[in-house]
């Protein structure tokens, strides 16, 4: 599919026509299912999702941006070149495509290229484009299954396996995109699939910047021991039963069917809003986020059964960051909230073992959402961390860490 250069000034067109196709649709859909509709009250009528909605709920939501983007389908193959597997062992020859987003910029700025994690997509980014456009080359992706990419079905059987499939769709994306010597951001999952990436491919990484990233810490972290405990009681024993049979979060989203959309907009509205530990959504930007949040969650499982092949029970890594941090080649900088789940302990213990350049940043008043809860606490750490990339500021002292933020 060819890139379709989206402007500010063109977006409202484009929403309102795709609001009018969305109600054509709808209207038809009604007339020809008439009958059998009348049987059904309207609050236990399932909402349908595909990834034309994801598509055109994350145009909705990417018109709070103001920097003009191109939206791409980016075709990656029916699987890595060589091998017998195609992705997720998937029947067909079918191609399969990273949604992909790239922002303007001023010529000749860094390319920074941004993952999000796990149950996300890169619309979770949408407080972040215009700041952090001003300074790179900002693309953001739909990994392989989540999101508005393709979703084949997923058979993968191991670790190994599912790892090389996350790493091995990025390097064909890569590729596809023709793409070296750009900084990689990764969020929580994401931050481990980015490290992951970069121990295989140091060559097309200048800089790594992992926000939360999950994977972390090893078995000899001291809350396992807490986790191994819990784990021997009879709702551990249920929770971690319902971990192993890959029971994910989605699949209540789409159980719940009717009820899906509310289940979200309280999650978000509470994540985001009553308990959130810094910047709380506009109702605008709560409104959007709902809808696209919902319509990724419902959409066809795929990316997120991977979660018991690459994390046990509690999210701790069946293969640590923390057991191949000496191996790395790439400087990264680690960036937390205050309050993020995900302990920076790890990346302390992580960096002791590095040979290469690592700092650690803590965000204040935000959680694991860094980025969307305090975004321009955010922003600071991630021009601090790629400082030596971009043009110094004569007003500024670029190398001291900005107010507010915190270094370990």
């Amino acid at each position: 599919m060819n890139p379709a250069r989206i402007r500010c000034s063109k977006m409202a067109e484009e929403i309102r026509n795709s609001e009018v196709g969305s109600a054509a649709a709808a209207t038809a859909t009604a007339t020809a299912t008439a009958k059998s509709s009348s049987l059904w009250p309207s609050v236990l009528r399932w909402i349908p999702t595909s990834t034309d909605h994801i598509i055109a709920a994350e145009k909705r939501l990417l018109s709070l941006v103001k920097t003009p983007y191109v939206q791409e389908k980016v075709d990656i193959g029916s699987g890595p070149p060589g091998s017998k597997i195609r992705w997720f062992r998937s029947k067909s020859n079918e191609s399969r495509f990273i949604n992909t987003v790239t922002f303007d910029a001023k010529e000749g700025s860094p390319t920074l290229v941004m993952v999000h994690g796990y149950g996300a997509s890169q619309g979770f980014f949408f407080r972040n484009f215009d700041a952090l456009a001003q300074r790179f080359r900002v693309i953001a992706i739909d990994q392989l299954g989540w999101g508005g990419s393709s979703r084949p079905d997923f058979t993968c059987k191991s670790t190994e396996e599912t790892e090389t499939w996350f790493i091995d769709s990025f390097e064909e994306w890569r590729k596809a995109k023709n793409l070296s010597n750009f900084i990689l951001l990764g969020h929580s999952f994401g931050g481990y699939v980015a490290a992951k990436y970069a121990l295989k491919h140091p060559e097309h990484v200048q800089h790594l910047i992992l926000v939360g990233p999950a994977g972390v810490s090893s078995y000899s972290d001291p809350k396992y021991e807490t986790l191994t405990q819990f784990r021997a009681t009879w709702k551990g024993a249920i929770l971690n039963h319902l971990w192993e049979s890959n029971f994910t979060p989605m699949k209540v989203v789409r159980g719940l069917g009717p009820w899906g959309p509310n289940i979200v907009r309280r999650y978000t509205s509470a994540r985001f809003g009553t308990y959130a530990t810094g910047d709380t959504l506009t109702e605008d930007e709560s409104r959007l986020l709902t809808d696209y949040v919902y319509h990724t969650l419902a959409a066809k499982g795929s990316g997120e059964l991977c979660l018991k092949y690459i994390f046990s029970f509690g999210a701790f890594a069946r293969t640590p960051l923390l057991n191949s941090a000496s191996e790395w080649k790439v400087p990264t900088t680690f960036i937390y909230g205050f309050q993020d789940w995900m302990s920076y302990e790890g990346a302390m213990e992580a960096r002791k073992q590095m040979k290469v350049p690592c700092e650690i940043i803590r965000v204040p008043q935000a959680g694991h959402f860094a980025f969307i809860d305090n975004s321009n606490g955010f922003h600071s750490a991630v021009l601090h961390a790629c400082r030596k990339f971009l043009s110094p500021d004569p007003d500024s002292d670029f190398d001291s860490l900005p107010d507010g933020l915190t270094s370990v």
